[in-house]
């Protein structure tokens, strides 16, 4: 692969600060590296392979000579900027969601469905950290027993709401174990030792069918991913007081049966899948082990009793890593 010319949009935030350690810690060839960000953001420095880069004004004109773009610096960024960047010559690969659901663009998981880069026209979109996490393990099974219907339950750690949000959730934590009033600006309730049935920080992320957002973004998606209109998801999604790590309760039910011994089997050899999975060592994915790792890791593999052929497991990610820069990085590798 030749060197490329990259530029990062949302250079400054969190996920744009792990492009920066995934293209270092996987050698991406790199021919000239442009950071960017809001004018805020302008002038500061970040630090690459040993050299100090300065980040950029966004500005319309930034994409000349790029050849690609990781974006993430939110959906109306990428909604204006990532038509212009790809009329440049540069292919967007972004972060957000707003190309996601576009039909004219690809969404990539490359250990799921990796052709699909073949048909973008400038823009590829990357799916949301929950679903991404999920499909790695969905689709091995998917390829030997067929998927009818999923039931996950999501366990997201609060730096998938931003840096701001983590911080937010450490320091009202400090707050009460001290015993003192903490004025909130990011959650809608107390995230400190507690569980927010509802991603999205305003009641307008709730649809008149009671769903967020969030969770039909994991219905949406893993049917395009996995170009299977026919699989049903049931998603809630919670948010927690973990930092980093996303954790989920499947259930899935299969048109062909699958023992437990068989669907580690499986997975043990899926690209892009980790088994922990040993109850008599208590040894199951953990969010705070996962952290920082390139997979997704499941455990608690057992049987469903509840439906004919039924599996129940676990399955954690880093929802920053796997779940958007680590993503973006495998589709510009791709490309």
């Amino acid at each position: 692969m030749s060197p490329r010319n990259v530029v990062i949009v949302g250079a400054t935030g969190a996920v744009g600060q792990e492009f920066l350690k995934v293209l270092e810690q996987r050698e991406f060839p790199i021919k000239t590296l442009k950071l960017c960000a809001s004018a805020k953001s302008k002038g500061k420095t970040v630090k690459f392979r040993g050299e100090t880069l300065q980040v950029e004004e966004l500005k319309a004109d930034s994409f000349k000579g790029q050849e690609i773009g990781l974006f993430s610096a939110g959906g109306s960024i990428s909604k204006e900027f990532a038509p212009v960047a790809a009329k440049a010559g540069c292919i967007v690969v972004d972060n957000t969601s707003a190309w996601r659901m576009d039909p004219k663009v690809p969404l990539v998981v490359p250990e799921v469905n990796p052709r699909a880069i073949e048909r973008h026209e400038g823009i590829i979109a990357n799916p949301n950290c929950s679903t991404i996490g999920l499909v790695v393990v969905l689709k091995p099974i998917h390829d030997k027993a067929r998927i009818r219907r999923v039931v996950v339950t999501t366990f997201q750690s609060v730096s998938g709401a931003g840096a701001r949000a983590l911080e937010e959730c450490i320091e009202e934590t400090k707050a009460v174990l001290a015993g003192k009033d903490f004025k909130r600006s990011i959650f809608p309730h107390q995230i400190a030792f507690n569980a927010i049935p509802q991603i999205g920080q305003k009641k307008e992320s709730f649809q008149p069918n009671g769903y967020t957002d969030e969770e039909l973004k994991m219905v949406n998606e893993t049917k395009k991913i996995m170009e299977d209109d026919t699989i049903q998801v049931a998603p809630t999604c919670v948010r927690v007081p973990v930092l980093r790590s996303h954790s989920e309760s499947v259930n899935i039910e299969t048109a062909k049966p699958l023992t437990p011994e068989r669907a580690r089997e499986i997975l043990k050899s899926a690209p892009g899948v980790k088994v922990i999975d040993d109850p008599s060592k208590m040894a199951y994915p953990l969010a705070t082990e996962v952290a920082d790792h390139d997979d997704s890791y499941v455990g608690r593999i057992r049987v469903d009793p509840t439906v004919e052929n039924g599996l129940a497991m676990w399955i954690v990610s880093d929802n920053i890593r796997k779940g958007a820069a680590l993503n973006a990085v495998q589709i510009a590798e791709m490309l």
